[in-house]
Order: C-alpha cells, then structure tokens, then sequence
C-alpha cells in the first residue's frame, strides 16, 4: 500500500520573479518537512514538468541535487505528459514503490509560464496537440477547446450557460482557497456576458471560461506503507488508472472525452468503489466546457446532460459530489506541470480536514481526473482517508 504522508503548495499567480529551481526547492523542503523526514530518507525524486517552449532552462530532474544537500546522488527523473504531467509524476512515484525500487518518494510539479506572452503560451501550449494537423489552430490551445466546445453544441445543444455556472461555482470556491490565482466571486450572468472585462477569446469561449496563465509548484512524499510514522496524518492512494487515446482530434468523437472515460471506468473497477461512495472530485477544468464533459466522463449524467449537474446543484458546495472545491484550474490556477500533483495535494487536504472542512467535515473518498492535451493522457486517482 501507498500512503501521502506529507505535502506543500505555493500559491498560484503570476510571479515575474519566478524560477523553476526556487519553486521546486520551496516545496521539497516543505513537504519533507511535513512528512517528518529527512532528505536523506528519500529514496528517489520525480519532477512533472511541461516546459516545452516556456523557459530557458531544461533538465529540471537534474536540478534535484540542487535543493536540498540531502538529496544529492539521490535518483531523479522529469516526466511530461502535456497537461497531466504532474498525475505522471505521482503515478510513476507509486510505481517505483510497488517495484520495490524505492520506498520514499518526493514527488514536484512545478511550472513557470509567464515569462511568455499570452499568444506565446498558447502557442507553447500547441505542442501537446497534434502538430502536423493542429499546429495552425487560431488562438492556440484555446481554440482546440473553442472547437470542441462547438462539437459538444452540434450534438446536445449550446453549453454557453452551463459554461458560465462552471465559471461562477469555481470563482465562488476559490474565494475559500488562500492559494488559488483568482479569488473573487463572479456571478454566472458576468460569466455569460461578452464585454468588455470579459471579451471572447475564440469561438464560444469568453476569458472566463479560461484558465490562467499561473506559476506554481506543488509537492507530495508518497511513502510505502511501512516506511512512515503511522501516527501522523497521512492519506492512502486507494488506486490508479491511466488510459491514452488518439492524438488527432479529426480521428475521434470530440463531443465526448472517451480517454477521459475510460481511465474513470478502470479507476473505479480498480479501487472497487462507485461514483456514490466519492466525497468529493477534483476534475480538469482547463476550459469551463472540459469541466462541463467530465461530469458526462465520470457518469454523473448521461452524455449531453451534464447541464443537470449545475442547474440541481449537485456539483456545487454541499452538494451529493461537489467538483473542483479548490477553484480548479479555471480559478485555482494551472501552471502545467504542477496541476495534477496539486489536485493530489488540495484532495489529501480535504480529507484530513486542512481544506474545505466545513464542506466536507468527515470525508472518506476523494478523486481525481487529470488529463493532458484535448483528453489525450488521462490520470485518475483514488485517495483515501484511513484514519
């Protein structure tokens, strides 16, 4: 068994001072800490990070050594896997675990973005789609999702008020989040609205269907179950699953995300749980219209229903399964490669009553559903609270 025993997240913003090495060594220090170890009691480093295009410096893995004196000659790998880089990182840590290649494992998301102009980050962003027939996308990565967003419509009918609840609910959960980039409640007819505080950015998508650009990092001590003081708080990863589809959006159904599907079936086979017995889910929200297709994923509503999930509160705040308490990406922030090992951190919280207790005061499951590119590389995660 797999246990998060300790764990750190710098707040997301903008931070022209930023650089991934002081990011990384902000959090390795504090989740160590936080897990009651030292550094030399860590067996190996995995570091999620997009970086493609966005910074000068790559080989971040290699800058492990750096952040700690105790972490030198310690093992270190850099996973990417576009925007689920970060769920790459937490996965490929537990898989060293199982392996019995290692039995501590610090594990960092992090990612720098707005060293880059905007159009220069979508641009950027680009890259983890499918080059050769996307590459010419107007907007960048936003007008992936602007075209998907008009798949969606052709076949269920416009999204733009769902679109515009999703917006809403995550501006008003993120007020309660100190570490998210964008904390002020916006209600759904501003969100609805083109203007000139919120103008169209492609297609049916207006800024506040959009996520920000954000830097960050996040981090997480995953631990054999035997290797940590059970006496301190700690939550167990009750199971995985991962599954990857096409890259070309011109080869799929893209008023769905069947990876997305997929990887939640085998999810919930794997931890042999149902979507009922969940507390609460963290869900990709990159673009207010993905947050919108995750519920249909996920199996709250039938495939064009997802409208349901917001117009009977469900998915708000003291609802039956409240989505993205953190803000989610769309306010929480999205620094590429540190959102999945945030959607960890935010979710362990949760359930050890640091995070969002009066919404969730004795919380038992808690999942997560990461994907990277237009549901390209899809993670999800079970975690539990054992104690």
């Amino acid at each position: 068994m797999i246990d998060l025993t300790g764990f750190a997240h710098t707040p997301f913003a903008r931070r022209p001072d930023a650089d991934v090495e002081t990011l990384m060594a902000e959090v390795a220090a504090e989740a160590i800490a936080d897990a009651g170890l030292e550094p030399t009691d860590i067996d190996a480093v995995v570091v999620g990070h997009f970086g493609v295009g966005m910074v000068k410096q790559g080989f971040v893995a290699g800058l492990s050594a750096n952040l700690l004196p105790g972490l030198r000659m310690t093992p270190a790998v850099r996973v990417e896997n576009a925007c689920a880089s970060g769920s790459a990182a937490v996965h490929q840590g537990a898989l060293a675990i199982r392996a019995g290649t290692a039995r501590r494992v610090l594990v960092i998301g992090v990612e720098v973005m707005s060293q880059l102009s905007t159009r220069d980050v979508g641009n950027a962003l680009l890259r983890a789609s499918y080059f050769k027939d996307e590459a010419e996308t107007p907007a960048g990565f936003a007008g992936m999702f602007g075209v998907i967003a008009d798949r969606y419509a052709e076949r269920f009918g416009d999204p733009r008020d769902a679109m515009a609840r999703i917006a809403s609910k995550n501006h008003d959960n993120a007020a309660h989040n100190p570490l998210a980039q964008y904390r002020n409640p916006l209600s759904i007819e501003f969100c609805a609205t083109e203007s000139e505080k919120n103008p169209r950015v492609v297609g049916r998508l207006l800024r506040t269907d959009c996520s920000p650009i954000s830097d960050g990092a996040a981090a997480i001590v995953l631990c054999d179950s035997d290797a940590h003081d059970g006496n301190r708080p700690f939550v167990r990863l009750r199971a995985t699953a991962q599954a990857n589809d096409i890259m070309p959006t011109s080869q799929r159904d893209m008023s769905e995300l069947a990876g997305a599907r997929v990887a939640w079936q085998r999810l919930l086979d794997s931890a042999k749980l149902t979507l009922d017995d969940l507390d609460s889910v963290e869900v990709h929200d990159c673009f207010t219209i993905a947050e919108l297709m995750m519920y249909e994923a996920i199996g709250l509503t039938p495939p064009g229903g997802g409208h349901r999930a917001l117009e009977e509160g469900w998915v708000h705040a003291g609802g039956k399964l409240p989505v993205n308490l953190s803000g989610g990406l769309k306010t929480k922030g999205h620094p590429i490669g540190a959102t999945g090992v945030s959607m960890h951190v935010i979710s362990a919280w949760m359930l050890l009553g640091r995070f969002r207790a009066d919404v969730l005061p004795d919380a038992r499951f808690a999942g997560i559903l990461n994907m990277g590119g237009a549901s390209v590389a899809n993670y999800g995660s079970i975690l539990e609270r054992v104690q």
